[in-house]
């Protein structure tokens, strides 16, 4: 799709603004004439003006997004899904095609708080949210078809105020993680090297980000190898497949956790330090991701002379679409000459690849055992000669 941002003329400007002032970020108002006659056969021309730009802004930062001012693809989707309100359309799932929108993401919180098991609020209705209205649906002695039509959605409504607030998802997936054990043996962990094929990703100082994260998943892979657990590429050295994809492939393989693996840019060369994103949004986030996600902040920062640039909520395609916790690494700016330095050594690669093997064990140790940051040392498997 086309790129909108400040400055642009193109029709879909019109577009973003009405749909911005449905959503209030942008006061109602008329539209702008059209740039002259010819425009008229060619579709209205609106300007891309600083209002819109801060309120595409502010939507960005309200839905999890990169706030860039620009209208891509992962803003014109949100844009898209924010139009559905809940009992504007039947919901059910749909395998392969599911319904996506913003009246999924408030079944999905409603539910929750009411103590049915939807998993993450990611607006995606596939079979966990299914399975949580038919549990719904029996508990108010309704058809359990799986549907969310009028029937389900006016018991919905009358049981709406019963029960809020809370983080359920988070009290569930904690109990997970206990049941499991503090064992690494045989978890499986997807990697996924950043970039790959013809999308080298960023380049700067002499580096590229594609050949470095490569570098840096087959020195992860090794040592979670050396420790017990076991692995999968999420992509080939020679593809580049789009965050969808990589997600399909993590959640076919059934992977208990994902880690993206990324080097940062920015237009400013004094911008460093190393930062980890989770999926999260307003609604709320996913309780073992988040965790992981700054555990693996702490071990970076810990072991490594790096500007500690936090954790954040995101709601990008690969941390939304999988199924397991996902979480997405910036090991540090390649526009960055300390940061370049840094990812050019094979002394950090390695130290990266021990503090996320240190975080992911320590993700699984019960409070009582998890030692300070920075001081685990996961031992390798012992084989046989």
């Amino acid at each position: 799709m086309m790129l909108l941002r400040l400055g642009d003329r193109a029709p879909g400007v019109a577009d973003a603004r009405a749909a911005l002032a449905h959503l209030s970020f942008l006061p109602a108002a008329p539209r702008q004439p059209v740039e002259d006659d010819a425009a008229m056969g060619q579709g209205e021309t609106e300007l891309f003006d600083a209002d819109l730009d801060r309120a595409v802004r502010a939507f960005q930062q309200s839905r999890g997004l990169s706030v860039d001012g620009i209208i891509g693809p992962d803003t014109a989707r949100a844009l898209d899904e924010a139009r559905h309100r809940l009992g504007d359309r039947l919901l059910y799932n749909v395998p392969g095609h599911p319904f996506v929108g913003d009246d999924v993401a408030a079944l999905q919180e409603r539910l929750s708080n009411m103590g049915f098991d939807v998993g993450r609020t990611d607006g995606i209705f596939g079979p966990r949210t299914e399975a949580a209205v038919r549990d719904f649906q029996r508990n108010r002695g309704l058809e359990p078809d799986g549907r969310c039509g009028p029937h389900t959605l006016r018991e919905l409504k009358r049981l709406e105020r019963t029960v809020t607030g809370g983080r359920p998802d988070m009290l569930r997936e904690s109990v997970r993680l206990l049941v499991r054990g503090p064992s690494l043996l045989g978890m499986l962990v997807a990697i996924d090297a950043g970039h790959g094929g013809e999308d080298t990703g960023v380049v700067a100082h002499r580096l590229t980000e594609s050949e470095i994260m490569a570098d840096l998943a087959g020195r992860l892979e090794a040592r979670l190898l050396s420790s017990g657990l076991e692995t999968f590429r999420v992509r080939a050295d020679d593809e580049a497949p789009d965050e969808a994809e990589r997600a399909r492939r993590a959640n076919e393989r059934g992977a208990d956790l994902l880690i993206s693996l990324h080097a940062d840019a920015s237009v400013s060369p004094k911008a460093e330090g190393v930062s980890c994103y989770y999926f999260g949004n307003a609604r709320g986030s996913s309780a073992v991701g988040e965790r992981l996600a700054g555990l693996i902040q702490k071990e970076l920062v810990s072991r490594t002379d790096m500007v500690d640039c936090w954790t954040h909520a995101k709601t990008w395609e690969l941390l939304r679409r999988t199924t397991m916790a996902a979480v997405r690494v910036e090991v540090g700016y390649l526009t960055n000459e300390h940061d370049a330095a840094a990812l050019a050594s094979a002394e950090y690669r390695a130290t990266v690849a021990e503090s996320i093997l240190a975080a992911i064990q320590r993700l699984y140790l019960p409070p009582e055992q998890d030692p300070p940051t920075g001081q685990l040392r996961v031992p390798r498997v012992a084989t046989r000669s």
